[in-house]
């Protein structure tokens, strides 16, 4: 690991600025419902389903839902739920912006949890608020393959990669109307 990822302070049992969690309990009526800890202090809440938003702004509008929890306000930094061995037995539904980004996060999740589902992540969320997207720059796009794609995604994907539906498509999560949320869930 080298100086990369705290290798010096690990190699020497250190303490080091660790990545943090932030994730509300969705079904918890008592006063603390917003944690945020060290990935390492990250245990089960003892929740079935984890849902995972890429922004800040989802994870703390989301519904109530019974017997879940919700990750947020991580993008690509996701990576680090990677060692989480007790999210593996969890039901784990993922939503990210729909754009190329927002795919490459989903595909880099399901190597490490391939149980994850999207949410509002297809041609019908996109195709109903076309009017609300914006455009990813040319130079802050990911044009690279996804192999952690379902025959559903991967259409969508090659759509946003393709300029099908417009140039550089985006649409962010939180354009999305809420009611489409309540919908989905």
């Amino acid at each position: 690991a080298g100086l990369a990822e705290n290798g010096f302070e690990r190699r020497f049992g250190l303490r080091f600025d660790e990545p943090l969690v932030r994730y509300r309990l969705l079904d918890h009526p008592g006063p603390v419902t917003d944690i945020t800890v060290p990935v390492s202090q990250f245990i089960d809440p003892g929740t079935g389903k984890v849902f995972i938003t890429e922004n800040k702004v989802n994870g703390l509008a989301f519904p109530p839902v019974p017997d879940a929890i919700v990750i947020f306000g991580l993008g690509y930094g996701i990576q680090s739920l990677s060692s989480i061995s007790w999210l593996k037995g969890k039901e784990i539904t993922y939503w990210g912006d729909i754009d190329t980004h927002g795919f490459a996060i989903l595909s880099r999740l399901r190597q490490h949890f391939p149980q994850a589902r999207s949410l509002l992540m297809d041609q019908a969320t996109l195709q109903a608020h076309l009017e609300l997207c914006t455009e990813e720059l040319d130079s802050k796009r990911f044009t690279g393959e996804l192999a952690g794609l379902t025959p559903d995604e991967l259409p969508l994907f090659a759509a946003l990669k393709d300029n099908t539906y417009g140039k550089n498509l985006r649409l962010e999560q939180e354009r999305i109307g809420y009611g489409w949320l309540l919908d989905a869930l």
